[in-house]
């Protein structure tokens, strides 16, 4: 249990070294607060020993470790946030005319300017809506457009190319199979339901007729239930101290280009702030890095997610308030 003089200096150190990004010393310290730099040495050590403070083989000086930002952020992040925020540009940002994919993606470009961080978004999903109806509306020559609508009003299309003769009438008869055997069947269990669970003659025939229309058709639906991922920001890693080696950078990079982020994020905490710190994140990319993440749900009850990653010193009370209030926005879309 640490005293309030040790909350204190710990408190302290993890604001100095987020701010300088160089060890912190007594001497720095005592002339914050108001105590000697021996009493502060003292308590430096304790916190050492405690495993929140670890030193650096160049200098006299503490830095955080993963169990003090950890103690930082559960602990004393209760005591207050950064109050001089200025969260206008979100306000001002949500009254614009936008799709909710475009104010999405916007967001997240605006989160990476106002936090100088990485930041992800994966949108929400169509996963829990239901087959309502579904439409094949030929175009021009072999090209034509399939639209899938949900009992949720989502509408997805994907344009297809079917083969040369494909007669009209036989395509309108298996538009009639498939809007009988999937209505009201949920997105997420269409692939399933025509590849395994219906032991249909129809369905048989249907596959065997055209399998370049219903791959295509599937093709639509998966497209449905895989989550909208938005990045934005990635270069601004390069500009924070901790990533000035060259290999370092790259396999930052490589990490971000792969989309490795998605493996963090989806399985996040879905009952509010997740924050993982350095080695918790189990992926060596990411061992000097901090990923934060908040869910935010709408009112159909789809779930998306929104994520800071930045280094592990990171600016926590200013990150996880912004955060915390750009998905109370997202969840009135």
């Amino acid at each position: 249990m640490l005293t309030e003089r040790q909350k204190q200096v710990l408190k302290l150190i993890v604001e100095e070294f987020v701010r300088t990004a160089e060890p912190v010393g007594s001497r720095a310290l005592s002339k914050r607060l108001n105590f000697s730099s021996a009493t502060i040495r003292n308590d430096m050590a304790d916190l050492e020993e405690g495993g929140y403070l670890e030193k650096t083989h160049s200098s006299s000086g503490r830095v955080p470790s993963e169990q003090g930002y950890h103690y930082y952020v559960e602990i004393l992040m209760h005591e207050g946030v950064d109050t001089s925020l200025d969260l206008t540009l979100i306000d001002d940002l949500f009254e614009k005319d936008m799709t909710r994919d475009e104010t999405i993606e916007r967001a997240i470009d605006l989160l990476s300017q106002l936090t100088n961080y990485t930041s992800v978004a994966l949108g929400p999903t169509a996963h829990n809506s239901r087959v309502k109806k579904i439409e094949m509306i030929p175009l021009y020559g072999e090209l034509s457009v399939l639209v899938i609508v949900t009992n949720l009003g989502h509408v997805e299309s994907k344009n297809i190319t079917l083969p040369k003769g494909t007669d009209t009438e036989e395509l309108k008869h298996i538009m009639q199979i498939l809007n009988d055997i999937l209505y009201g069947v949920p997105i997420s269990q269409v692939s399933q339901k025509l590849r395994y669970d219906v032991d249909h003659q129809k369905i048989k025939e249907l596959l065997a007729y055209n399998k370049q229309i219903i791959d295509a058709f599937l093709d639509a639906f998966s497209r449905f239930t895989r989550s909208k991922f938005y990045l934005s920001g990635q270069s601004n890693m390069l500009y924070q101290p901790e990533f000035k080696d060259l290999d370092r950078v790259r396999e930052l990079m490589n990490f971000f280009e792969r989309n490795d982020i998605l493996r963090l994020i989806e399985h996040s905490s879905s009952n509010g702030v997740t924050v993982r710190i350095g080695r918790e994140n189990q992926i060596n990319a990411m061992k000097d890095c901090s990923v934060v993440t908040v869910p935010y749900e709408l009112d159909e009850g789809q779930k998306g997610t929104i994520a800071v990653v930045g280094p592990t010193r990171m600016e926590y009370r200013k990150v996880i308030p912004l955060l915390q209030y750009l998905a109370q926005h997202l969840s009135k879309l």
